[in-house]
């Protein structure tokens, strides 16, 4: 990303953007030989390399332990992987939380939890650590199409609620369990769930479910075949609703051409709100507000209606200690804690902060075991072993280094939001239509970062032709040509890494069911199946992170003030600045007006949260690979795999 300048030579040449989108100049660096006496030594290499090993490791095993006696109170809540059949004729995955203080002869209320679209169980850990440590029983499910359980058949959601209800009717049968305190939870889709499940319910001989909170989702207001008319469609349940002042998605009013009226923040005072706070009359004129517990008779019955308005964004509504809080006190009052705690006495942070650890290490480990690798027979061949001298660029190659920078971004920026306002993409991102692409979302960003890749490759060609060939580049000696056995072996030597990276995960899975996490960006075990669809779109992240790593690595590497930490810190930044830029844009246009940026959709806003770490990761962790072995293939092949697997495995699939 900058011109290098040898001295003696003067030779230069062209380098290619951080964000491996396009291309940018950079300096030639040149190998200042320590030694006439052959390669150096390994030993010195392994050794540096064993701390950092052990400290990936060490990391990896304090986040598992750590998440773990948080999640089950000081081991005093058990916790079970449940796969089962169920009515609807496909497998269920479930964790199940049973207090100690559960059993056949004291039995506690259990609530029933789900997460949201393209996600998986483990993002309802907020609720299940709180609940589970007040006493109460918590399944919390992966929807069908998500996490472990089967795909979800095109337009199956609405049966037995994606899942949901299937699993209350498993949690009436449990013998630790009060029938008569069943509980429902849903966060964005998962309200939907729970919504599709109450009427699933209605539709029951003995209706099982006496508790719902619906979180980050419209309930369901008015008659399902008249949706002029307001009606109760919950009869006697207790029923809250978490409407956020900035969702992206939901609680707005509309006019009838579809013009939205009013924001989320106003959603208090419209028609929707007050018929869900009056039990599902249209034409009261007792206005009643958020946070206020309303009861009524209902065929004989006291009911509740609450209905909260918290200040924050949907994808924060499962990371939330204000949400957490609604959902503690919601079903303190309406099942009754067996071991009441103040709502605002919260741990599930601090298994968060285990977790985070955890993704730390994890990363550390693809890094610190592929130089390992380097200290085998089998890979030692692409072990660098020539020390080097970098040194800094010259004014003319700063030029094309943060002009191409700009480019790079510009464009990055632009595809981005031209892909997301595609229609002929949009039956395929949101799965609505046969086709044989089953995960929509991954292919959406699979696809971006492919587009991405190709033009990265096209700007380093044109640095090349331009800049680097008449100033000395080498492409031999920067690694852009290897020859094909170091290829070969670096396909090798990645998948080794991948496989053993992954092999932590399943480890740490099974002996403590925690994973690798901070917020929508998780490293979790997976079922067989996500290994095929990975290798669908394997190709097209590899696009992208073998020519980003190429253009870091092979073009763009140099010292600033005589530092190269700099140039790298420089290249993680421009990695996800475009991405970065545009959530900023997007939220801040969302808290100054109330809505979001017209025609950018705020489901691709979010998707953009988790790229942000993983293109500033990216930079790093390839150009610590590239120092330990000048090849930029290794690196994004590594790269390229994980971020596949992170992506097929955090997602929706649907089968037509």
């Amino acid at each position: 990303m900058g011109a290098l300048v040898i001295k003696g030579d003067a030779q230069q040449f062209m380098d290619t953007s951080s964000t491996g989108r396009s291309a940018t100049p950079s300096r030639r660096h040149t190998e200042a030989r320590t030694t006439d006496s052959g390669p150096a030594s390994p030993l010195p290499f392994i050794r540096r390399n064993s701390f950092w090993l052990a400290l990936s490791l060490l990391l990896c095993l304090v986040s598992a332990v750590g998440a773990f006696f948080v999640q089950t109170n000081g081991a005093t809540v058990a916790v079970k992987d449940m796969r089962w059949e169920t009515s609807s004729g496909r497998e269920l995955s479930a964790l199940l939380f049973k207090p100690d203080t559960a059993t056949a002869e004291n039995k506690a209320p259990v609530i029933v939890v789900s997460h949201g679209w393209w996600n998986s169980r483990e993002m309802q850990d907020a609720n299940y650590v709180e609940l589970a440590k007040r006493g109460y029983v918590v399944i919390s499910i992966d929807m069908y199409g998500h996490g472990n359980s089967d795909p979800l058949p095109l337009g199956g959601e609405s049966e037995n609620g994606t899942g949901m209800y299937d699993a209350v009717k498993l949690a009436a049968q449990l013998p630790y369990i009060d029938p008569a305190k069943i509980g429902i939870e849903g966060h964005s889709n998962g309200a939907r769930a729970a919504n599709y499940s109450v009427i699933a319910d209605n539709q029951a001989e003995t209706p099982l479910i006496s508790a719902v909170l619906l979180v980050d989702n419209e309930a369901f207001y008015t008659d399902l075949e008249d949706p002029t008319t307001y009606v109760n469609n919950y009869g006697a349940r207790d029923v809250g609703l978490v409407a956020d002042q900035y969702d992206e998605f939901f609680f707005r009013s509309y006019d009838a051409d579809g013009a939205a009226l009013t924001t989320p923040r106003e959603f208090v005072g419209t028609p929707n709100a007050q018929s869900f706070l009056h039990f599902g009359e249209g034409d009261s004129t007792d206005k009643r507000t958020a946070g206020e517990y309303y009861e009524q008779s209902v065929d004989g019955e006291d009911a509740v209606r609450v209905l909260y308005t918290p200040a924050q964004t949907h994808p924060w509504g499962p990371f939330s200690k204000q949400t957490t809080e609604y959902t503690i006190d919601f079903f303190e009052k309406t099942l009754g804690a067996p071991g009441p705690l103040a709502a605002d006495s919260q741990t599930w942070q601090i298994k968060a902060f285990f977790n985070a650890i955890g993704l730390i290490g994890f990363g550390m480990f693809l890094v610190a075991f592929t130089k390992a690798l380097l200290g085998t027979r089998a890979f030692a061949g692409l072990r660098r072993t020539e020390p080097f001298q970098l040194n800094p660029s010259t004014r003319k190659g700063l030029y094309w280094f943060w002009g191409a920078l700009v480019v790079s971004a510009l464009f990055s920026g632009w595809s981005y939001i031209a892909l997301s306002q595609s229609t002929a993409l949009a039956p395929i991102i949101y799965n609505s239509a046969p086709t044989f692409i089953v995960q929509g979302a991954p292919f959406f960003i699979g696809l971006w970062a492919a587009i991405n890749g190709v033009f990265s490759i096209v700007v380093m060609v044109v640095s090349y032709l331009l800049f680097g060939r008449k100033n000395g580049q080498n492409l031999r000696e920067v690694g852009i040509l290897p020859g094909w056995k170091a290829i070969l072996q670096s396909i090798g030597l990645g998948l080794v890494v991948v496989v053993a990276a992954f092999g932590i995960v399943f480890l740490v899975d099974y002996f403590f069911k925690t994973d690798f996490r901070i917020w929508v960006l998780a490293v979790k075990a997976f079922t067989p199946d996500k290994v095929w669809i990975a290798v669908l779109y394997l190709p097209l992240f590899l696009v992208y992170y073998v020519a980003n790593s190429v253009a870091i690595n092979s073009f763009n590497r140099f010292t600033i003030r005589k530092k190269e930490w700099v140039n790298t810190a420089i290249l993680a930044l421009f990695n996800a600045l475009p991405v970065l830029v545009l959530v900023i844009a997007q939220y801040w246009t969302f808290f100054v007006t109330g809505d979001l940026i017209p025609g950018f959709a705020g489901i691709f806003g979010i998707w953009l949260f988790p790229v942000i770490v993983i293109l500033a990761a990216a930079a790093v962790i390839s150009r610590k690979i590239y120092r330990a072995t000048n090849n930029p293939y290794l690196g994004g092949f590594i790269i390229a795999s994980v971020v596949t697997v992170i992506s097929v495995t955090n997602t929706l699939t649907v089968v037509s």
